[in-house]
Protein backbone atom coordinates (compact mmCIF):
# COMPACT_ATOMS: atom_id res chain seq x y z
CA UNK A 1 0.00 0.00 0.00
CA UNK A 2 1.56 3.69 -0.72
CA UNK A 3 1.71 5.82 1.94
CA UNK A 4 0.67 9.03 2.41
CA UNK A 5 1.08 11.99 2.99
CA UNK A 6 0.32 13.48 5.86
CA UNK A 7 -1.48 16.53 5.12
CA UNK A 8 -3.70 14.94 2.29
CA UNK A 9 -4.40 12.22 5.17
CA UNK A 10 -5.71 15.00 7.39
CA UNK A 11 -7.71 16.41 5.22
CA UNK A 12 -9.25 13.06 3.97
CA UNK A 13 -9.97 12.29 7.66
CA UNK A 14 -11.56 16.04 8.16
CA UNK A 15 -13.54 15.29 4.89
CA UNK A 16 -14.72 11.73 6.47
CA UNK A 17 -15.36 13.11 9.79
CA UNK A 18 -17.72 16.15 8.03
CA UNK A 19 -19.38 14.16 5.35
CA UNK A 20 -20.31 10.39 6.43
CA UNK A 21 -22.27 9.73 3.35
CA UNK A 22 -19.52 10.97 1.06
CA UNK A 23 -17.34 8.58 3.07
CA UNK A 24 -18.87 5.56 2.11
CA UNK A 25 -19.13 5.66 -1.90
CA UNK A 26 -18.39 9.56 -2.89
CA UNK A 27 -19.01 9.91 -6.60
CA UNK A 28 -16.58 11.97 -8.82
CA UNK A 29 -19.14 14.42 -9.19
CA UNK A 30 -20.08 14.86 -5.90
CA UNK A 31 -16.43 15.11 -4.17
CA UNK A 32 -15.53 18.14 -6.70
CA UNK A 33 -18.82 19.97 -5.60
CA UNK A 34 -17.24 19.40 -2.51
CA UNK A 35 -13.85 20.88 -2.81
CA UNK A 36 -15.40 23.83 -5.24
CA UNK A 37 -17.65 24.91 -1.91
CA UNK A 38 -14.85 24.52 0.29
CA UNK A 39 -12.91 26.54 -1.55
CA UNK A 40 -15.40 29.57 -1.98
CA UNK A 41 -16.27 29.47 2.00
CA UNK A 42 -11.80 29.75 2.35
CA UNK A 43 -11.58 32.48 -0.38
CA UNK A 44 -14.88 34.42 1.68
CA UNK A 45 -13.37 33.75 5.61
CA UNK A 46 -9.71 35.26 3.74
CA UNK A 47 -11.46 37.93 2.14
CA UNK A 48 -13.24 39.20 5.47
CA UNK A 49 -9.76 39.19 7.35
CA UNK A 50 -8.01 41.04 4.35
CA UNK A 51 -10.79 43.72 5.38
CA UNK A 52 -10.35 43.63 8.85
CA UNK A 53 -6.29 44.21 8.35
CA UNK A 54 -7.66 46.96 6.13
CA UNK A 55 -6.60 45.41 2.90
CA UNK A 56 -9.05 45.90 -0.10
CA UNK A 57 -9.23 42.53 -1.94
CA UNK A 58 -10.77 42.12 -5.74
CA UNK A 59 -14.35 40.98 -5.49
CA UNK A 60 -14.29 36.66 -4.70
CA UNK A 61 -16.95 34.80 -6.80
CA UNK A 62 -17.42 30.98 -7.16
CA UNK A 63 -15.15 31.17 -10.44
CA UNK A 64 -12.36 33.11 -8.97
CA UNK A 65 -12.73 30.66 -5.59
CA UNK A 66 -12.02 27.50 -8.09
CA UNK A 67 -8.68 29.21 -8.76
CA UNK A 68 -5.85 27.36 -7.67
CA UNK A 69 -4.01 29.94 -4.92
CA UNK A 70 -0.44 31.58 -5.32
CA UNK A 71 1.83 30.34 -3.04
CA UNK A 72 3.58 32.48 -0.45
CA UNK A 73 7.01 32.33 -2.83
CA UNK A 74 5.24 33.39 -5.79
CA UNK A 75 3.39 36.28 -3.63
CA UNK A 76 6.24 37.72 -2.66
CA UNK A 77 7.93 37.45 -6.29
CA UNK A 78 4.63 39.13 -7.48
CA UNK A 79 5.13 42.27 -4.66
CA UNK A 80 8.64 41.90 -5.73
CA UNK A 81 7.73 42.39 -9.43
CA UNK A 82 4.90 45.39 -8.84
CA UNK A 83 6.17 49.00 -9.84
CA UNK A 84 6.38 51.06 -6.68
CA UNK A 85 4.36 54.01 -6.23
CA UNK A 86 5.69 57.03 -7.97
CA UNK A 87 4.92 60.18 -6.40
CA UNK A 88 5.21 62.94 -8.67
CA UNK A 89 7.57 65.74 -7.68
CA UNK A 90 7.13 69.56 -7.90
CA UNK A 91 9.36 69.88 -10.88
CA UNK A 92 10.99 67.38 -12.87
CA UNK A 93 14.10 68.94 -12.61
CA UNK A 94 13.95 68.48 -8.54
CA UNK A 95 14.37 65.41 -6.27
CA UNK A 96 11.02 64.16 -5.24
CA UNK A 97 9.50 66.21 -2.07
CA UNK A 98 9.37 64.59 1.53
CA UNK A 99 6.38 63.59 3.88
CA UNK A 100 6.08 66.59 5.19
CA UNK A 101 6.57 68.77 1.89
CA UNK A 102 3.89 66.80 -0.19
CA UNK A 103 1.09 68.24 -1.27
CA UNK A 104 -2.42 67.31 -0.06
CA UNK A 105 -2.86 65.65 -3.77
CA UNK A 106 0.17 63.50 -3.63
CA UNK A 107 -0.22 62.73 0.17
CA UNK A 108 -3.96 61.14 -0.34
CA UNK A 109 -2.51 58.97 -3.54
CA UNK A 110 0.29 57.56 -0.39
CA UNK A 111 -2.42 56.61 1.30
CA UNK A 112 -4.44 55.56 -1.45
CA UNK A 113 -2.41 53.15 -2.56
CA UNK A 114 -1.35 50.47 0.47
CA UNK A 115 1.38 47.86 -0.69
CA UNK A 116 2.21 46.69 2.63
CA UNK A 117 4.66 47.89 4.48
CA UNK A 118 7.49 49.69 2.10
CA UNK A 119 10.57 51.38 2.41
CA UNK A 120 11.72 53.63 -0.57
CA UNK A 121 15.42 54.98 -1.36
CA UNK A 122 15.00 58.38 -2.30
CA UNK A 123 17.75 61.35 -2.00
CA UNK A 124 19.78 59.65 0.23
CA UNK A 125 17.52 58.38 3.32
CA UNK A 126 14.83 55.76 2.96
CA UNK A 127 11.11 56.70 3.08
CA UNK A 128 9.49 54.28 5.01
CA UNK A 129 5.24 53.42 4.67
CA UNK A 130 2.74 51.55 6.97
CA UNK A 131 0.60 49.11 5.32
CA UNK A 132 -2.35 50.58 5.08
CA UNK A 133 -0.17 54.04 3.94
CA UNK A 134 -1.25 55.85 6.90
CA UNK A 135 1.92 56.33 8.62
CA UNK A 136 4.75 57.77 6.63
CA UNK A 137 8.38 59.03 7.90
CA UNK A 138 11.23 59.59 6.69
CA UNK A 139 14.68 60.17 9.07
CA UNK A 140 16.30 64.02 7.63
CA UNK A 141 19.99 64.89 7.46
CA UNK A 142 22.75 67.62 6.62
CA UNK A 143 26.38 67.66 6.29
CA UNK A 144 28.00 70.75 5.02
CA UNK A 145 32.02 71.26 5.47
CA UNK A 146 33.60 74.12 4.39
CA UNK A 147 36.95 75.24 4.44
CA UNK A 148 37.98 79.53 3.49
CA UNK A 149 40.91 81.13 2.85
CA UNK A 150 41.18 84.91 2.12
CA UNK A 151 44.35 86.88 1.15
CA UNK A 152 44.84 90.12 -0.47
CA UNK A 153 43.73 92.60 2.39
CA UNK A 154 45.97 95.48 3.74
CA UNK A 155 45.34 93.85 7.11
CA UNK A 156 47.00 90.89 8.36
CA UNK A 157 44.04 90.53 10.54
CA UNK A 158 41.73 89.26 7.26
CA UNK A 159 44.26 87.29 5.64
CA UNK A 160 43.13 83.74 7.26
CA UNK A 161 42.87 80.39 6.74
CA UNK A 162 39.67 78.95 8.50
CA UNK A 163 37.51 75.86 8.34
CA UNK A 164 34.06 75.10 9.67
CA UNK A 165 30.69 73.08 9.77
CA UNK A 166 27.84 75.27 7.56
CA UNK A 167 25.72 72.20 8.99
CA UNK A 168 25.44 69.82 10.75
CA UNK A 169 22.00 68.21 11.38
CA UNK A 170 19.66 65.52 11.92
CA UNK A 171 16.01 65.11 12.14
CA UNK A 172 12.81 63.70 11.05
CA UNK A 173 9.55 64.40 9.18
CA UNK A 174 6.63 62.49 8.72
CA UNK A 175 3.11 62.42 8.18
CA UNK A 176 -0.49 60.76 9.45
CA UNK A 177 -2.67 60.08 6.58
CA UNK A 178 -3.17 63.03 3.99
CA UNK A 179 -2.98 66.38 5.90
CA UNK A 180 -1.16 66.36 9.02
CA UNK A 181 2.12 66.29 8.97
CA UNK A 182 5.68 67.34 10.93
CA UNK A 183 8.98 68.17 11.20
CA UNK A 184 12.12 68.25 13.44
CA UNK A 185 15.71 68.98 13.20
CA UNK A 186 18.68 69.79 15.42
CA UNK A 187 21.82 71.60 14.49
CA UNK A 188 25.37 71.00 16.25
CA UNK A 189 27.39 72.86 13.83
CA UNK A 190 28.77 75.14 16.48
CA UNK A 191 29.60 72.10 18.87
CA UNK A 192 26.09 72.96 20.29
CA UNK A 193 22.62 71.56 19.85
CA UNK A 194 19.95 74.28 18.27
CA UNK A 195 17.22 73.46 17.23
CA UNK A 196 15.99 74.69 14.01
CA UNK A 197 13.28 73.64 12.29
CA UNK A 198 10.21 71.89 14.14
CA UNK A 199 6.57 72.40 13.29
CA UNK A 200 3.38 70.37 13.29
CA UNK A 201 1.10 71.31 9.95
CA UNK A 202 -2.32 70.36 8.48
CA UNK A 203 -2.52 71.09 4.78
CA UNK A 204 -6.00 70.45 2.41
CA UNK A 205 -7.64 71.58 -0.53
CA UNK A 206 -9.98 74.80 -1.30
CA UNK A 207 -10.80 74.23 -4.23
CA UNK A 208 -9.84 71.85 -7.96
CA UNK A 209 -6.75 74.16 -8.14
CA UNK A 210 -5.79 75.94 -4.79
CA UNK A 211 -4.66 73.86 -1.84
CA UNK A 212 -2.87 75.32 1.67
CA UNK A 213 -0.78 74.04 4.63
CA UNK A 214 -0.81 75.40 8.09
CA UNK A 215 2.09 75.34 10.22
CA UNK A 216 2.78 75.79 13.76
CA UNK A 217 6.25 75.94 15.90
CA UNK A 218 9.96 76.47 14.96
CA UNK A 219 9.51 77.98 11.52
CA UNK A 220 12.39 79.06 8.93
CA UNK A 221 11.49 82.02 6.93
CA UNK A 222 9.58 82.85 3.61
CA UNK A 223 11.59 85.82 2.82
CA UNK A 224 13.32 86.78 -0.02
CA UNK A 225 14.44 83.88 -3.15
CA UNK A 226 18.04 82.89 -1.82
CA UNK A 227 16.42 83.41 2.06
CA UNK A 228 13.59 81.17 1.35
CA UNK A 229 16.45 78.14 0.12
CA UNK A 230 17.68 75.85 2.55
CA UNK A 231 21.68 76.11 3.05
CA UNK A 232 21.72 72.64 1.13
CA UNK A 233 20.49 74.22 -1.84
CA UNK A 234 21.72 77.59 -2.48
CA UNK A 235 23.94 77.85 -5.57
CA UNK A 236 26.81 79.76 -3.54
CA UNK A 237 28.30 79.23 -0.16
CA UNK A 238 26.61 81.75 1.24
CA UNK A 239 23.51 83.57 0.51
CA UNK A 240 23.35 86.80 -0.92
CA UNK A 241 23.23 90.42 1.28
CA UNK A 242 19.74 90.31 0.58
CA UNK A 243 18.87 87.60 2.65
CA UNK A 244 21.65 88.45 4.81
CA UNK A 245 21.03 91.90 5.75
CA UNK A 246 17.40 92.77 5.19
CA UNK A 247 16.15 90.58 7.76
CA UNK A 248 14.25 90.54 11.19
CA UNK A 249 16.28 90.81 14.33
CA UNK A 250 15.28 87.93 15.55
CA UNK A 251 17.23 85.69 12.63
CA UNK A 252 16.33 83.26 10.19
CA UNK A 253 13.62 81.31 12.74
CA UNK A 254 11.04 82.46 15.29
CA UNK A 255 8.41 80.25 16.97
CA UNK A 256 4.51 81.31 15.45
CA UNK A 257 1.99 80.24 12.66
CA UNK A 258 2.47 80.11 9.29
CA UNK A 259 -0.22 80.06 6.93
CA UNK A 260 0.11 79.20 2.81
CA UNK A 261 -1.82 78.89 -0.18
CA UNK A 262 -0.80 77.47 -3.58
CA UNK A 263 -2.14 77.66 -7.01
CA UNK A 264 -1.01 76.58 -10.66
CA UNK A 265 1.78 79.10 -10.55
CA UNK A 266 1.97 80.94 -7.54
CA UNK A 267 2.27 81.05 -3.83
CA UNK A 268 1.71 83.27 -1.18
CA UNK A 269 2.17 83.21 2.83
CA UNK A 270 1.69 84.76 6.14
CA UNK A 271 3.29 84.21 9.47
CA UNK A 272 3.22 85.66 13.15
CA UNK A 273 6.27 84.56 14.76
CA UNK A 274 7.91 85.56 18.05
CA UNK A 275 11.38 84.73 19.24
CA UNK A 276 13.58 81.94 18.26
CA UNK A 277 13.55 79.07 20.52
CA UNK A 278 15.92 80.64 23.20
CA UNK A 279 14.54 79.87 26.90
CA UNK A 280 13.86 83.50 27.48
CA UNK A 281 10.60 83.95 29.16
CA UNK A 282 11.50 87.07 31.52
CA UNK A 283 10.30 89.89 29.07
CA UNK A 284 7.87 89.77 25.67
CA UNK A 285 9.17 88.36 22.82
CA UNK A 286 9.73 90.68 19.98
CA UNK A 287 6.75 90.28 17.33
CA UNK A 288 7.02 89.73 13.81
CA UNK A 289 5.06 89.85 10.75
CA UNK A 290 5.92 88.64 7.46
CA UNK A 291 4.41 87.76 4.64
CA UNK A 292 5.96 86.54 0.58
CA UNK A 293 4.51 85.82 -2.65
CA UNK A 294 5.95 84.57 -6.18
CA UNK A 295 4.17 84.57 -9.50
CA UNK A 296 5.00 82.58 -12.42
CA UNK A 297 3.58 84.44 -15.45
CA UNK A 298 5.28 82.18 -18.09
CA UNK A 299 5.76 78.63 -17.23
CA UNK A 300 7.02 76.33 -19.99
CA UNK A 301 8.22 72.76 -19.72
CA UNK A 302 11.93 74.81 -20.21
CA UNK A 303 11.25 77.93 -19.04
CA UNK A 304 9.80 80.31 -16.67
CA UNK A 305 9.57 83.98 -15.21
CA UNK A 306 9.59 84.71 -11.70
CA UNK A 307 8.57 87.39 -9.84
CA UNK A 308 8.49 87.86 -6.34
CA UNK A 309 7.43 90.42 -3.41
CA UNK A 310 7.60 89.87 0.33
CA UNK A 311 7.51 92.02 3.68
CA UNK A 312 7.65 91.83 7.10
CA UNK A 313 7.38 94.00 10.07
CA UNK A 314 8.47 93.65 14.01
CA UNK A 315 8.09 95.38 17.41
CA UNK A 316 10.91 94.57 19.34
CA UNK A 317 11.40 93.20 22.89
CA UNK A 318 12.80 95.45 25.38
CA UNK A 319 15.61 92.92 25.26
CA UNK A 320 15.99 92.79 21.88
CA UNK A 321 16.89 97.10 21.29
CA UNK A 322 20.39 96.56 19.92
CA UNK A 323 20.50 96.67 16.19
CA UNK A 324 24.13 97.01 15.57
CA UNK A 325 25.15 94.61 12.66
CA UNK A 326 28.38 93.49 11.34
CA UNK A 327 27.28 91.39 8.17
CA UNK A 328 29.41 89.24 5.99
CA UNK A 329 30.48 90.12 2.93
CA UNK A 330 33.58 87.70 1.75
CA UNK A 331 32.16 83.94 3.02
CA UNK A 332 31.08 82.87 6.43
CA UNK A 333 33.81 81.16 7.95
CA UNK A 334 35.99 85.19 8.04
CA UNK A 335 34.70 86.93 11.07
CA UNK A 336 36.98 89.82 9.97
CA UNK A 337 35.42 90.33 6.56
CA UNK A 338 32.33 92.15 7.41
CA UNK A 339 30.32 95.33 6.73
CA UNK A 340 28.89 96.85 9.57
CA UNK A 341 26.31 99.60 11.19
CA UNK A 342 28.64 100.81 13.82
CA UNK A 343 26.91 100.55 17.56
CA UNK A 344 23.34 101.05 17.04
CA UNK A 345 21.22 100.87 20.26
CA UNK A 346 17.56 102.02 21.37
CA UNK A 347 16.13 100.25 18.21
CA UNK A 348 11.97 100.15 18.65
CA UNK A 349 10.61 98.86 15.48
CA UNK A 350 11.87 97.88 12.51
CA UNK A 351 9.76 97.50 8.84
CA UNK A 352 11.91 95.36 5.64
CA UNK A 353 10.39 94.72 1.91
CA UNK A 354 12.10 93.61 -1.12
CA UNK A 355 11.66 92.25 -4.98
CA UNK A 356 12.77 89.25 -7.09
CA UNK A 357 12.45 89.21 -10.77
CA UNK A 358 14.27 86.34 -12.94
CA UNK A 359 13.71 82.97 -14.09
CA UNK A 360 15.64 80.11 -16.39
CA UNK A 361 15.58 79.28 -19.69
CA UNK A 362 17.43 75.91 -21.07
CA UNK A 363 20.19 75.51 -18.24
CA UNK A 364 20.28 79.20 -17.95
CA UNK A 365 19.02 80.71 -14.97
CA UNK A 366 18.73 84.43 -13.63
CA UNK A 367 17.72 86.25 -10.46
CA UNK A 368 18.22 89.72 -9.32
CA UNK A 369 16.95 90.68 -5.48
CA UNK A 370 16.47 94.14 -3.86
CA UNK A 371 16.30 94.94 -0.40
CA UNK A 372 15.61 97.61 1.94
CA UNK A 373 14.77 97.44 6.05
CA UNK A 374 13.87 100.86 8.05
CA UNK A 375 15.23 100.64 11.69
CA UNK A 376 13.04 102.78 14.13
CA UNK A 377 14.89 104.44 17.31
CA UNK A 378 13.88 106.17 20.57
CA UNK A 379 14.08 109.86 21.06
CA UNK A 380 14.46 111.85 18.02
CA UNK A 381 16.48 110.06 16.08
CA UNK A 382 15.98 109.84 12.63
CA UNK A 383 15.20 106.67 11.10
CA UNK A 384 17.95 103.95 9.86
CA UNK A 385 17.58 102.50 6.56
CA UNK A 386 19.66 99.77 5.34
CA UNK A 387 19.82 98.31 1.59
CA UNK A 388 21.19 95.83 -0.26
CA UNK A 389 20.89 94.14 -3.82
CA UNK A 390 22.41 91.47 -5.61
CA UNK A 391 22.11 89.44 -9.39
CA UNK A 392 22.94 86.03 -9.59
CA UNK A 393 22.92 83.54 -12.71
CA UNK A 394 23.85 79.98 -13.27
CA UNK A 395 24.44 77.41 -16.44
CA UNK A 396 24.54 73.77 -15.74
CA UNK A 397 26.82 72.19 -18.58
CA UNK A 398 25.38 69.02 -18.17
CA UNK A 399 22.02 70.43 -19.56
CA UNK A 400 19.85 69.89 -16.60
CA UNK A 401 17.32 72.91 -15.78
CA UNK A 402 17.78 74.86 -13.01
CA UNK A 403 16.47 73.58 -9.68
CA UNK A 404 13.79 75.70 -9.27
CA UNK A 405 11.07 74.62 -7.14
CA UNK A 406 7.78 76.36 -9.09
CA UNK A 407 5.40 75.34 -5.58
CA UNK A 408 7.77 77.54 -3.70
CA UNK A 409 9.45 79.79 -5.63
CA UNK A 410 12.45 78.94 -4.32
CA UNK A 411 15.77 76.41 -5.21
CA UNK A 412 15.95 73.11 -4.45
CA UNK A 413 18.38 69.85 -4.38
CA UNK A 414 18.70 68.95 -8.20
CA UNK A 415 17.46 65.83 -10.12
CA UNK A 416 20.92 64.96 -11.50
CA UNK A 417 20.49 63.22 -15.23
CA UNK A 418 23.81 61.04 -14.59
CA UNK A 419 25.05 60.52 -11.43
CA UNK A 420 28.28 59.45 -11.10
CA UNK A 421 27.94 56.44 -8.63
CA UNK A 422 26.02 55.38 -12.11
CA UNK A 423 29.02 55.93 -14.05
CA UNK A 424 27.91 59.10 -15.52
CA UNK A 425 29.70 62.73 -15.24
CA UNK A 426 27.27 63.75 -12.35
CA UNK A 427 25.93 67.79 -13.11
CA UNK A 428 28.21 70.99 -13.41
CA UNK A 429 27.09 74.33 -13.00
CA UNK A 430 28.92 77.18 -13.32
CA UNK A 431 27.54 80.40 -11.11
CA UNK A 432 28.38 84.08 -11.09
CA UNK A 433 27.25 87.10 -8.63
CA UNK A 434 27.23 90.06 -8.03
CA UNK A 435 26.04 91.84 -4.28
CA UNK A 436 26.34 95.31 -2.83
CA UNK A 437 25.36 96.22 0.74
CA UNK A 438 25.54 100.16 2.18
CA UNK A 439 24.80 100.99 6.14
CA UNK A 440 25.78 104.35 5.42
CA UNK A 441 22.59 105.71 6.20
CA UNK A 442 24.57 105.78 9.74
CA UNK A 443 27.49 108.39 10.71
CA UNK A 444 29.47 105.36 11.55
CA UNK A 445 27.88 102.99 9.10
CA UNK A 446 29.98 101.04 6.03
CA UNK A 447 28.94 99.51 2.47
CA UNK A 448 30.65 96.99 0.99
CA UNK A 449 30.48 94.89 -2.30
CA UNK A 450 31.49 91.34 -3.48
CA UNK A 451 32.03 89.58 -6.81
CA UNK A 452 31.58 85.73 -6.79
CA UNK A 453 32.43 83.25 -9.42
CA UNK A 454 32.02 79.41 -8.69
CA UNK A 455 31.20 75.97 -9.98
CA UNK A 456 29.03 73.50 -8.51
CA UNK A 457 29.75 69.62 -8.93
CA UNK A 458 26.72 67.57 -8.13
CA UNK A 459 27.55 63.93 -7.66
CA UNK A 460 24.21 62.97 -7.51
CA UNK A 461 20.92 64.72 -6.46
CA UNK A 462 22.07 64.53 -2.79
CA UNK A 463 26.20 64.87 -2.96
CA UNK A 464 27.93 67.75 -4.07
CA UNK A 465 31.09 69.60 -4.33
CA UNK A 466 31.47 73.47 -4.79
CA UNK A 467 34.13 76.12 -5.22
CA UNK A 468 34.00 80.42 -4.76
CA UNK A 469 36.19 82.40 -5.53
CA UNK A 470 35.35 86.07 -4.01
CA UNK A 471 36.52 89.52 -4.56
CA UNK A 472 35.63 91.83 -2.28
CA UNK A 473 35.58 95.43 -1.14
CA UNK A 474 34.39 97.11 2.14
CA UNK A 475 34.65 100.78 3.84
CA UNK A 476 33.89 100.48 7.64
CA UNK A 477 33.56 103.23 9.75
CA UNK A 478 33.97 101.53 12.81
CA UNK A 479 36.07 98.86 14.01
CA UNK A 480 39.15 97.18 13.74
CA UNK A 481 39.62 97.43 9.96
CA UNK A 482 38.41 100.43 9.14
CA UNK A 483 38.41 102.45 5.46
CA UNK A 484 38.69 101.19 2.31
CA UNK A 485 39.80 97.59 2.02
CA UNK A 486 39.86 94.76 -0.77
CA UNK A 487 40.98 91.30 -1.06
CA UNK A 488 39.83 87.85 -2.03
CA UNK A 489 38.42 84.84 -1.12
CA UNK A 490 38.86 81.55 -1.98
CA UNK A 491 35.71 79.21 -0.59
CA UNK A 492 34.79 75.38 -0.86
CA UNK A 493 32.82 73.14 0.55
CA UNK A 494 31.83 68.90 0.64
CA UNK A 495 28.37 68.83 1.24
CA UNK A 496 25.56 65.58 1.54
CA UNK A 497 21.65 66.06 2.43
CA UNK A 498 19.71 62.58 2.90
Amino acid sequence: MPAIPLRAGCAALALSAATPALAQTPSAQELAALVKAQAAEIATLKARLDRLEGQTPPAVTAATAAQPSTTPDQQVAQQQSAPPLVITPFAPQIVPPGPADLDVAQARAVAANPAGVTTEWGAGLPVFRSADGVFTYKPRGRILVDVSSTYGSRYKGRNTTTTGMRALRLGLEGGVGPHFFYQFESDFSENEVDIVTAFLGWRNRLGSKVDYDVRAGHLFNDRAFEGSTGSDSTPFLERSTVSTAIIPQRGFYGIGIMGRLFGPDWHASVSVTGDRIDGQQATNDSRTVAARAHWNPIKTDRSLLHVGAWGFDEALSSAATTLTRSTVIGGRFNGAVRVSTGELLGGRSTTGYGLELGGYAGSLWVMGEAGRRVARLTGDRPDFESKAWSLSTGFFLTGELPPYNPRLGSFGQPNVLSPTFDGGPGAIELTARYENLDYTDLALGGDGWAATLGVNWYLNSFTRLQLNGIHWRTHNRAGDFTGSDDGQTVSARVGVTF
